[in-house]
């Protein structure tokens, strides 16, 4: 299970920005990796196992914005398509060779 968590937290202020800063900061700590730099992923194993982390960023939730938590298996996960124009063309990744069994 993956565990994906997106927001959008106005940073107008001085201490909106301390307060957004502190939230990704927050999430990094927390083992998430940044997908974007408002979309934060993290492998929880499980749904079980992902409600620790749930309850880790609603009691770490910014005062103002919306943040916004999904699930996605790790099949889903696998299937997502990923585009960079600044990296250059992307290569297609090789299907695996399917094992063979008599």
């Amino acid at each position: 299970m993956w565990m994906m968590v997106m927001f959008d937290l106005p940073t107008e202020t001085k201490r909106d920005r301390h307060e957004a800063s502190r939230f990704r900061n927050f999430l990094l700590d927390a083992g998430f990796s940044m997908a974007q730099f408002s979309v934060y992923m993290r492998f929880t194993g499980t749904r079980e196992n992902s409600q620790k982390y749930v309850r880790m960023v609603k009691n770490n939730n910014p005062t103002t914005g919306d943040v916004n938590i999904l699930f996605f298996t790790d099949t889903q996960f696998g299937d997502i398509i990923h585009l960079d124009k600044t990296a250059g063309p992307a290569r297609l990744a090789e299907m695996p060779n399917q094992l063979m069994l008599f």
